[in-house]
């Protein structure tokens, strides 16, 4: 063999053996980093759906692992309140629950005996029901927790007299109420859009009822639905003349009757 080609094999051979050194030298691949542990707290749940108005049964409500940084400050907590399931037994859905969700106590109230309607009602609020008919109620499709106007129409003795016709009147006498049940449902119940019923339970101030209540009795109550949009809406009252107040003998306003003699 050529002495050239002898040195040829020789460098190839000690750079195969310096390549094969440095890769067995080469650092192994960095260990995957350690799972890191998440804190966790017992949060109340529903157990199951808890419709509007129904009473909470300890079957309904159960403690479930949630993570310490998503539990919001309103939730029940195990190690701050461990009696939580037995406390808010017999207490009444002022909203509904649905499966999985968080228990929040402003949801929820103790009715002490009392009927539903009556625990849920905000304080100073009266409720106060009227016969209505598709007519008068926009053909069931008013819901309850929607809001309406109640306008009064009925015939205007004094103006009769004066023009020697039939004078019938329309006006607005309270303005964006909340219904609070239609017949006996005080929820949409299984997605459906309409609730038929024979009575809507308005939620009314305690001035706002006598006025309802003066109305019934001079003539037919209507109540018109309002855009969703307009819900939290505030109307300002209408100005009523003082002649109009002698020709109807009551002062209608957007939240009122105030009077309820006839002038001589």
């Amino acid at each position: 063999m050529k002495p050239a080609r002898i040195v040829v094999l020789v460098i190839a051979v000690a750079a195969g053996g310096v390549a094969a050194l440095l890769a067995g030298r080469s650092d192994a691949p960095p260990p995957p980093p350690a799972p890191v542990a998440l804190e966790t707290t017992d949060v109340l749940i529903a157990n199951s759906d808890i419709g509007l108005g129904n009473t909470v049964n300890a079957q309904d409500l159960r403690w479930q692992v949630w993570p310490t940084a998503a539990a919001g400050s309103a939730f029940i907590r195990k190690n701050e309140r461990p009696d939580a399931i037995t406390e808010l037994t017999g207490s009444v859905a002022r909203a509904p629950f649905f499966s999985g969700e968080p228990i929040r106590e402003s949801k929820l109230v103790k009715v002490g005996g009392s009927g539903y309607m009556a625990a849920a009602l905000p304080s100073g609020m009266r409720a106060i029901s009227l016969d209505i008919v598709p007519e008068t109620g926009a053909s069931g499709f008013i819901l309850p927790n929607d809001h309406v106007d109640v306008i009064l129409t009925r015939r205007d003795r004094s103006a009769e007299k004066a023009a020697g016709v039939e004078v019938i009147t329309s006006e607005t006498i309270l303005s964006n109420v909340r219904v609070l049940a239609i017949g006996q449902s005080v929820e949409e119940k299984n997605g459906q859009r309409v609730v038929d019923g024979k009575q809507a339970t308005l939620e009314l101030t305690p001035r706002q009822a006598e006025t309802l209540a003066l109305a019934r009795q001079l003539g037919t109550i209507t109540l018109a639905l309002r855009s969703i949009v307009d819900f939290k809406s505030k109307d300002t009252p209408a100005a009523v003349s003082d002649d109009n107040e002698r020709k109807s003998g009551v002062n209608v306003v957007r939240y009122g009757i105030t009077a309820t003699t006839t002038a001589k």
